[in-house]
């Protein structure tokens, strides 16, 4: 009797772990076709902080040139800004101005159309950033960043003057101000938010974790929780809720944390993702020297 038991459970968890086999195979499916990855370039150093405009435009980063670079909705690729104050993470804000990471002074722009700078925040409490990474930007305005510190060869500094690596947030208006809303990471450095504006993912990329948490009237986060055993470079999220994690190729999670896919890059590294084109249709992928597209079957938010 013990022994059919055994055997009914074995079976049953066999059956469990097919449904679920197949399950993911089947949402992969319905997300992308692994063949439609597409190289659009390798003419770059390392590219990265790719960021999509309202026309569904994106603009990417390449670091070590010094570069902002455009691919637009008609597949042109174009040099859009020189010195540009090596970009990393990118973001448009809601009127359609590029956010900029701008780690070369450790630094907050925007960038108008016309390639005008603004500084945004260039220290916090009289110190200098370790080097803003990613940001995103909520539906008031309000800029949240990670602020990791990887040491740069063109820095004078050798070491950080801000104690621990943080995510800040920076009010919207012309009273800005910054403050910390979340110190209890390691690395932070990938950061996207839900489309309903409730919760921000950030990727913890020493921990080897993404957390989520839930955001406040003011801004303010709390209840951190892990809900993804995986860290990443950069992210997105699509209309669905599911995370797009860039590191080795892109690894897709739903909102429950659970992997539903995984797009092969045979590149060093994945960098970062977001979704472009006119519709949010396609992802577009930085990766090491080069840049890539693939269909989607889903729509990007941002």
């Amino acid at each position: 009797m013990n022994h059919l038991n055994a055997s009914v459970r074995l079976c049953f968890t066999f059956l469990c772990v097919l449904l679920l086999s197949l399950t993911s195979l089947q949402v992969k499916a319905q997300l992308f076709n692994q063949d439609s990855l597409k190289l659009i370039s390798r003419q770059f150093i390392f590219t990265e902080g790719p960021a999509v405009n309202k026309k569904g435009d994106v603009y990417f980063t390449d670091q070590p040139n010094n570069q902002i670079w455009k691919y637009d909705t008609n597949g042109k690729l174009s040099l859009f800004m020189n010195k540009a104050g090596r970009a990393n993470g990118t973001y448009f804000d809601k009127q359609d101005q590029l956010l900029v990471c701008a780690d070369e002074n450790n630094e907050l722009w925007s960038v108008s159309k016309n390639k005008k700078v603004k500084v945004l925040l260039s220290a916090v409490d009289g110190k200098k950033l370790n080097g803003p990474n990613d940001l995103w930007v909520d539906a008031k305005g309000g800029i949240y960043f990670t602020d990791p510190y990887y040491q740069r060869d063109y820095w004078t500094r050798k070491k950080p003057e801000i104690e621990g690596q943080k995510v800040y947030y920076l009010s919207p208006g012309k009273q800005a101000k910054v403050r910390v809303v979340a110190e209890d990471v390691t690395k932070p450095n990938g950061i996207v938010g839900s489309a309903d504006g409730k919760y921000l993912y950030v990727a913890d990329i020493q921990r080897n974790k993404i957390y989520r948490y839930t955001i406040g009237k003011n801004g303010g986060l709390s209840g951190q929780t892990q809900i993804i055993n995986q860290g990443a470079d950069g992210m997105t999220i699509d209309s669905r809720g599911n995370l797009y994690l860039a590191g080795n190729g892109v690894t897709i999670f739903n909102p429950e944390g659970v992997q539903i896919g995984h797009i092969v890059v045979k590149e060093p590294w994945t960098a970062n993702v977001c979704f472009g084109g006119k519709n949010r249709s396609y992802l577009f992928i930085t990766a090491s020297t080069a840049i890539y597209t693939i269909a989607m079957q889903v729509k990007g938010i941002e």
